[in-house]
Parts: structure tokens; C-alpha cells; sequence
């Protein structure tokens, strides 16, 4: 197990009353565990922000499925990129409406690009990428 370390932090009342309610309605038992994970998170996004290292993607979307060849665009942009977009679920929302979301994996750059090529097709409504790492380290 790794060495814990103690450290102090001088935070004005005001903000600490606020990071107390928003860590219990989270459900932190603790602010050692609360202030642990956004380090994490921070590391993380770091990590994906220098761009040199592999990184992890989601990328959901919701689109009309009776636009004009849609579906099949969009098919045929996930097999251009099947070696970034490395699986994907489809869900029928509504008679008209689908959510996609991708798991897609590479450099950063590699997957904001696929992302992109994706998200600017007419006819999707709304995505949105969302990236992190395999944060090895942050334990």
C-alpha cells in the first residue's frame, strides 16, 4: 500500500461550507476523498491536454434518423475511422430520434478529429466528446 501523505490547506469558510454540501450530496464520506478525486480528474485532464499519450473518448450524438442518407454517412464515417471508433451502441430514442455514442481510442488530436468529421455531418442535433485517460498513476 502506498504511503498516505498529510498536508494543510487554508480555504475561506465560505467556499469550504460549499465544497462540504456539494461532497455530501455526492456522497463522499469524507473531504480526503473528495479533494483525492478531483486531483484525479485534473491530472487526467492534463494528461489529454499535452496530446502525446493514448486517450480514451466517448462521443454520443442524437440525430433524426429519417434525414436523407444519414445513417448511412454516419456508418460509413465509423468504418473510415474503424481504427479509432473501437465500439459503439445505438439506441432508438423515439419514431424519429437515435443516440450513438462511441468508444473511440488514439491521440488526442486523432480523436477530436474523428469526433468532429462525425459531429459536423448534416443532420446530427447534438454531441458532445467527452476525454480521459487511462490515468495510470492516480491511484
Amino acid at each position: 500500500m502506498e504511503e498516505l501523505v498529510r498536508f494543510g490547506v487554508s480555504i475561506s469558510a465560505q467556499l469550504l461550507e460549499q465544497f462540504d454540501r456539494l461532497i455530501s450530496r455526492k456522497g463522499y464520506v469524507n473531504r480526503s476523498e473528495a479533494i483525492r478525486d478531483l486531483i484525479r480528474k485534473h491530472l487526467v485532464e492534463h494528461e489529454w491536454e499535452q496530446g502525446d499519450k493514448e486517450t480514451l473518448g466517448t462521443l454520443t450524438l442524437v440525430y433524426n434518423h429519417h434525414v436523407r442518407d444519414l445513417p448511412d454517412r454516419l456508418e460509413d464515417l465509423q468504418h473510415d475511422h474503424y481504427h479509432r471508433i473501437i465500439s459503439t451502441m445505438h439506441v432508438h430514442v423515439d419514431e424519429q430520434n437515435c443516440l450513438e455514442v462511441m468508444v473511440l481510442r488514439g491521440r488526442p488530436a486523432e480523436i477530436r478529429a474523428v469526433s468532429d468529421s462525425i459531429l459536423n455531418v448534416k443532420g446530427v442535433k447534438h454531441g458532445q466528446l467527452v476525454m480521459t485517460s487511462k490515468g495510470q498513476g492516480l491511484d
